[in-house]
């Protein structure tokens, strides 16, 4: 990475599956994943618990004694639902305030494979970016090609003109971990010039009036 200016990354946040998936592939991935945190002592926010991918990551990271904090909402704690946390743990209200803390927590996001709840993270994360409320990198760990039909509807959303060319570089792809947080560090913000101009205060309760057509 000479000559490429490095973000410091403290702390990624990992969206994933609290299943494990039919691919044994993708456990040995969230396991390594962790490993590779922990190797650059970077620390892991997630979704709290232990079940499935999440419980792989976490684990990983924790045995390399990196800091693990789970953000978990108080309904899935309820008759240990989702297992213990294997870490530090902060119950929240509702799944809003989860992701927002998630946001504000964090240094940068990796999806691993997952379902739903996975998808609505990353684009919930990719779509703040794109509306200037973050200019932290995401990426996808497309681990044996699970995410090639995410990817390619995404390219053709640009095609199709839903998506620009420039909110399309938000999202990164690397088939190893090593490879996604290098390209994670490497990662430059290009802010749309008028979707800037928005003020996210929370003391504002105004919008700018913009002069462009939102591609969402």
């Amino acid at each position: 990475m000479e000559g490429v200016s490095v973000r410091k990354i403290k702390k990624i946040c990992v969206f994933c599956g609290a299943n494990s998936g039919k691919d044994v592939a993708f456990v040995n991935a969230a396991f390594h994943l962790g490993e590779v945190l922990g190797k650059r002592k970077i620390d892991l926010v997630y979704g709290g618990g232990k079940l499935g991918l999440m419980g792989c990551v976490s684990t990983a990271v924790a045995q390399h004694e990196r800091q693990v904090l789970g953000i978990i909402p108080s309904a899935f704690t309820i008759n240990n639902l989702v297992g213990e946390t294997c870490g530090k743990e902060i119950k929240v209200a509702t799944m809003q305030e989860r992701l927002v803390m998630m946001m504000e927590l964090s240094d940068a996001f990796i999806a691993l494979p997952g379902g739903f709840g996975t998808l609505e993270e990353l684009f919930q994360m990719i779509s703040w970016a794109q509306l200037n409320i973050h200019n932290k990198p995401i990426g996808v760990l497309n681990i044996n090609g699970f995410f090639n039909g995410l990817l390619s509807f995404v390219d053709h959303a640009v095609k199709q003109e839903f998506i620009t060319p420039r909110a399309r570089k938000i999202l990164i792809s690397a088939t190893t971990a090593d490879e996604l947080v290098d390209k994670l560090q490497a990662f430059r913000f290009e802010s749309d010039p008028a979707l800037s101009k928005l003020k996210w205060s929370p003391s504002s309760s105004q919008k700018e009036k913009l002069d462009l057509t939102l591609r969402l």
